[in-house]
């Protein structure tokens, strides 16, 4: 029967008893899914296909518990130690603390006096491997082992019936002797089922997607984890040198802090009327309109503004690199270079063929958690929705995002880039704007003899705003609003009809 602590002296030393309870993964996105890693003393099952990541993730694991003192056994049957060593070193790890027993048939077992005549292997090889393992699990007492792969175990044991009652039987030795034990499958075999999976007191499955163009996604689940409660669904990962990363799947809820509604002005003060003296922290902000409209300008200009008020931004781009975009914003008089040069703005270009979701909203955590910015940027939405390998999932992802960056107070800019330049039949492939807490509206229109373009805001949430289309320019000058075109009508349509004589600025 559980207690409740009776002080916060007591609840900290619960804390610390439940996470010493458990085995760490050292793989930190991990280890939160499983909110603090392994009960210790039981049976995990980790599937995959080949080169899913599983025997990296076993050696992180191993290794995690021998740098804390644990003794701690690879038992292989598939990989000759000289691999595993080569697998180690491709990743800077040291399995100098790390037993390996190696159990690969001979090579004098190629040899015609070694092929079996009477007796099936299940009844010879089995039970000599069975022995070799508990020999050495008896000699070492290890806190942590590693079986690769069941696959040889199921071949071994000629049958679904024996197989479950080996993997049962090996599950009841453990028991009692204080060790975690981790199973690799494969699932090379035809008949796989969910027998193994019911046997075990967890199973995390790891899988690798390959999509028609870019690099292969990997996403892990927890497809099972008795009597804890982990966080469910899909999780991106990669795997570099230095092992497996995973990228928690973002939950908005999990992050609900006080919202500051202080309001962020852009430095141009015809602009901040428009918008009724800025945009908000905590609230989105979409600017929409056709390619070359002055969307990424204005959002520079907010990330300037917020820099010079010694606050911190990011700003995550698709569609440009950073030495364009430094260079187009230092041909409008907006020094972004410098804020750049002193730390207050990051800039990370994204590539959408090499980066998963999970991990562009794992980018933008990093930036609030670490960098604590006020500000972000996304550059644009048209990119980010090419680095989703499903389309229909990225409002939800989109969302969650947005609720999570306006529980931490922060600006976000949307980019949304329409498709045509000039007419009232512009679309766009990402419909943001019932997301977003405010839509500005940039447009191309023609007067006399002239492409200009026009500003607007569209929509705002919880504050007022200037409901007048204004003339926009961009120059070496800089970022100029005009005042608002009251003698024009259908400026939005592209061809505005002229009503009156108006004064030119």
């Amino acid at each position: 029967m559980s207690t409740i602590p009776s002080s916060e002296a007591d609840f900290a030393e619960s804390v610390t008893d439940l996470r010493s309870a458990r085995a760490a993964t050292s793989i930190g996105g991990l280890d939160d899914i499983l909110r603090g890693g392994l009960v210790r003393n039981r049976l995990y099952l980790v599937e995959g296909v080949p080169g899913s990541g599983k025997t990296t993730l076993a050696l992180q694991f191993l290794i995690a518990g021998a740098a804390h003192g644990e003794s701690v056994l690879y038992v292989t049957l598939s990989e000759t130690e000289d691999e595993l060593r080569q697998v180690a070193r491709s990743h800077d790890f040291s399995l100098d603390r790390v037993k390996i027993l190696e159990l690969l048939p001979q090579a004098e077992g190629l040899g015609v006096e070694e092929q079996y005549t009477i007796f099936h292997p299940a009844e010879v090889e089995l039970p000599e491997t069975t022995k070799t393992i508990l020999a050495e699990i008896d000699n070492s007492k290890p806190k942590r082992v590693v079986f690769d792969s069941l696959s040889e175990i199921r071949l071994l044991a000629g049958s679904a019936l024996r197989f479950r009652r080996q993997i049962l039987a090996l599950k009841q030795y453990f028991l009692g002797r204080d060790c975690t034990v981790l199973m690799l499958d494969d699932m090379t075999s035809n008949d796989h089922d969910l027998q193994l999976q019911s046997i075990a007191h967890g199973v995390i499955r790891l899988e690798t997607l390959n999509p028609e163009y870019g690099a292969e996604r990997r996403r892990l689940t927890v497809v099972k984890y008795r009597g804890v409660g982990f966080r469910g669904g899909y999780h991106d990962f990669v795997i570099r040198r230095g092992g497996l990363e995973v990228f928690p799947r973002l939950v908005a809820s999990e992050h609900r802090l006080e919202m500051d509604m202080r309001k962020l002005a852009s430095g141009i003060p015809e602009l901040d009327t428009l918008l009724g003296g800025g945009i908000e922290h905590g609230t989105s902000t979409l600017l929409v309109g056709p390619a070359g409209s002055g969307k990424s300008s204005l959002a520079t200009q907010f990330v300037v503004s917020a820099a010079e008020r010694g606050l911190n931004a990011a700003l995550f781009i698709f569609d440009e690199s950073v030495n364009i975009l430094l260079s187009r914003s230092a041909g409008l008089s907006i020094d972004l270079a410098k804020h750049v040069e002193a730390g207050r703005v990051t800039i990370q270009q994204v590539d959408p063929a090499e980066l998963s979701p999970g991990e562009f909203a794992h980018a933008m955590r990093s930036a609030v958690d670490r960098q604590h910015v006020s500000v972000i940027v996304i550059d644009s939405l048209n990119g980010y929705l090419n680095a989703m390998p499903e389309e229909r999932f990225l409002a939800i992802q989109l969302h969650e995002i947005l609720s999570y960056l306006g529980q931490a107070s922060v600006a976000t800019l949307l980019i949304g880039a329409h498709q045509g330049l000039i007419g009232t039949q512009m679309t766009t492939p990402v419909d943001a704007s019932y997301l977003a807490d405010a839509v500005i509206l940039l447009r191309y229109f023609e007067a006399m003899g002239e492409v200009r373009q026009a500003i607007s805001v569209v929509k705002k949430r919880g504050s007022k705003h200037e409901r007048s289309i204004r003339e926009f320019r961009m120059d070496a000058g800089g970022l100029r609003v005009g005042e608002p075109l009251r003698n024009f009508r259908g400026v939005l349509s592209g061809i505005p009809v002229f009503e009156a004589a108006a004064p030119r600025d």
